[in-house]
């Protein structure tokens, strides 16, 4: 059992309000995933200036950045240091970095402990932005670490948040092995993420990579995947990990329960469904 909110704003006039609603919804969904907790957030000028490339990552500190990589600056978050420099850069300099994120526009952050904590260490509260997605989990199928959080974020702009569990993701994890695909933990939601992000690089559009996810992928699980011009909803065949999604003219919005919703102005107003099983939702900017 895990939590999952996400915001697409549609309004530009609600943008400055995007980590103080996101910070909202993630305390509504505390108690489904009090491990650990992560964000993604898009449109940020100070997190992801425009123009600049942006790699979030563990494993290092906002001092260790300034000594190897002089000028750069570097934003601390909990667990999580965000750069505003190119990966190979980073790489070279911060051999012991991890990288969870990286790409134009974007940032993610996430960390142990309480989400609503953490979610004050990551001044989530003064975020401004256009898009952001969160996950509280409950961890099922790899230790509680930093790295074991979600968002996982594999491909430039894209990230992913799961709730639920893939049955045959060792057997995925060594075909996208053979292919080519390298891996940073044994999470099986990492394995979700680099499926999607393979079929991206392949072609596909996020609606048909989301779609051979469900083809291919045994398991029960809701999927929110955000992009650097997209919002994707999906669910398994039985559907039995909660999600609602809500509309209005102004935002879309998707949590694992209503109360995460309620926090949102308008919402009053809002068309409320769930997701039918296996079909695909995607809203663009």
């Amino acid at each position: 059992m895990c939590g999952i909110v996400g915001l697409h704003l549609r309004e530009p006039s609600l943008e400055p309000r995007l980590g103080e609603l996101l910070t909202a919804m993630l305390g509504q969904v505390v108690e489904r995933g009090p491990d650990s907790a992560g964000v993604a957030v898009y449109g940020d000028p100070r997190l992801a200036p425009p123009g600049r490339t942006v790699v979030s990552m563990l494993g290092t500190s906002p001092a260790e950045v300034a000594e190897a990589l002089p000028g750069t600056v570097a934003y601390d978050a909990d667990a999580t240091t965000v750069v505003h420099a190119d990966p190979a850069q980073v790489t070279a300099a911060l051999p012991g970095a991890r990288i969870i994120g990286s790409g134009e526009g974007f940032a993610v952050l996430k960390g142990t402990g309480n989400p609503v904590a953490l979610a004050d260490s990551f001044r989530l509260p003064s975020v401004t932005g256009w898009q952001g997605i969160g996950h509280t989990r409950m961890a099922t199928e790899s230790a509680v670490t930093p790295e074991g959080a979600h968002p996982f974020s594999v491909g430039p702009g894209q990230c992913l948040v799961h709730n639920g569990s893939f049955a045959n993701h060792a057997t995925i994890r060594r075909e996208l092995r053979a292919r080519g695909v390298q891996f940073d933990s044994e999470n099986d939601s990492e394995v979700g993420a680099r499926f999607i992000a393979y079929h991206l690089e392949q072609g596909a559009d996020l609606e048909k990579a989301l779609r051979l996810l469900c083809e291919r992928f045994d398991g029960f699980y809701t999927l929110l995947v955000s992009t650097s011009d997209s919002f994707a909803v999906v669910r398994d065949a039985v559907a039995c990990k909660p999600a609602l999604v809500a509309e209005t003219d102004a935002w879309v919005a998707m949590a694992s329960e209503y109360r995460a919703l309620d926090v949102l102005p308008g919402i009053e107003n809002a068309r409320i469904f769930e997701p039918e099983p296996e079909e695909v939702y995607v809203w663009r900017r």
